[in-house]
């Protein structure tokens, strides 16, 4: 299917309507006059027959009580049940609007498998209530959207800087995991015979496939030149560190000056798994778990915190691109299990906490998980200057580079 002339619409012949391509999600004012012309019946037969064949459905927006809005597309004829549910996160001070075209762009490549919801609880200022708050909004509206939609069965996220955070404090929020023992008491309940399975971990009840982020800094803005901006002056990172509450809680919290009643900083306590939320097991039980990073131009959020390295694992590039079709990917490392540190470097206290490189021992935790990581860099191009925001997905046709790529082993 052509990116560029599909269209998500219902199929006129079959259903005599013609489908509405969202305006709220960018839809062009060449559909729609395809769309006019295609109403009154005066259309050129040329350019009929080319559209006609990447005509396949009709997008629908369903939204409920609160306003949050799914994404799917029907069939003429056809009951759509999608199995697949793809949650979008955006970050700070962004809304749902920014992935509009991302949404689209999965659909159209997978218009019978999915539900894409792009997340609205967490938008504007509302960024500033703290990962921890946006995370327990974000695991109660994905409950919501699975109550909607019964034939779901799995679920990826997808976060862009922020919202990687906020995905990774509800994936600890929604994980599940039921005890053989709770599997045989649930089995002599209804009175099965059959073998009891091993325990399967699940995150709201569905099977996890898919964690990915973009821009994201999982190891948090401290210092380590983490913030570009800053040109790795140690004034202006101590200085932003003491000036972190201007960004209201989540500022504390990317920057680890929160304590929590004398707790480790809320990113430190999130590599690890404690009594009530399972951060690590959560993350753990995805299928592939993929980190997109800006190697340059990315003035918030740095190359070695959004592709969880030590300055000094960063690759050294390669002239030209590794990939023909997305130029901007300049460096694709596959999955890969870090070794295990003898030393058990983790604490528990605030004042030992204090004594010992929090940077690394995030980096250590995370890393025993393996990580597919894909390196972008828009040098060369004017949207380097808006890096960040552009390695969202963006709709200028010189920038996309498409990070969905990641599901073309969607199964």
């Amino acid at each position: 299917m052509e990116e560029e002339d599909s269209v998500i619409t219902r199929n006129t012949e079959q259903d005599g309507r013609v489908g509405s391509d969202l305006e709220g999600f960018g839809g062009s004012k060449k559909k729609m006059k395809i769309m006019k012309t295609m109403r009154s019946g005066k259309s050129d037969d040329k350019e009929t027959k080319k559209k006609k064949k990447y005509w396949m459905g009709c997008l629908r927006a369903e939204s409920d009580e609160s306003g949050n809005v799914d994404l799917t597309v029907d069939f003429p004829g056809e009951r759509t049940e999608p199995t697949h549910l793809v949650v979008m996160v955006n970050g700070l001070i962004g809304s749902a609007q920014n992935w509009r075209f991302a949404a689209k762009q999965m659909l159209k490549k997978y218009p019978q498998d999915l539900v894409v919801h792009c997340s609205k609880r967490n938008h504007s200022t509302q960024t500033f209530d703290g990962v921890d708050v946006m995370g327990e909004r974000l695991a109660e509206e994905v409950r919501s959207v699975i109550k909607r939609h019964p034939s779901l069965q799995k679920i990826s996220f997808v976060g862009h800087s922020l919202g990687g955070l906020i995905a990774r404090y509800a994936i600890g929020r929604l994980y599940e995991k039921k005890t053989r023992e709770e599997l045989l008491r649930n089995s002599d309940d209804i009175g099965d015979t059959c073998p009891i399975e091993e325990p399967k971990e699940r995150i709201a009840g569905l099977e996890p496939m898919y964690f990915i982020t973009s821009a994201t800094p999982h190891l948090g803005s401290r210092g380590h030149k983490q913030v570009p901006l800053f040109s790795g002056s140690y004034t202006l990172e101590r200085l932003a560190t003491r000036m972190s509450g201007c960004l209201g809680k989540t500022g504390k919290h990317l920057f680890l000056a929160d304590s929590d009643g004398g707790k480790p900083p809320l990113l430190l306590r999130m590599v690890k798994d404690s009594k009530d939320l399972k951060f690590i097991s959560a993350l753990q039980c995805f299928k592939r778990r993929i980190a997109y990073a800006n190697t340059s131009f990315d003035h918030l959020v740095g190359w070695s915190t959004s592709s969880i390295r030590r300055h000094n694992e960063l690759p050294k590039l390669q002239r030209g691109p590794v990939n023909e079709k997305y130029p901007h990917i300049v460096n694709v490392e596959a999955p890969d299990t870090a070794s295990n540190h003898k030393e058990d470097r983790s604490r528990t206290s605030s004042d030992e906490f204090k004594n010992f490189d929090m940077e690394e021992e995030m980096i250590s935790e995370l890393t025993k998980l393996s990580w597919e990581r894909v390196d972008v860099s828009f040098r060369g191009t004017l949207q380097r200057f808006l890096a960040h925001n552009t390695i969202q997905a963006s709709e200028n046709k010189d920038d996309q580079f498409s990070w969905s790529r990641c599901y073309t082993t969607h199964d």
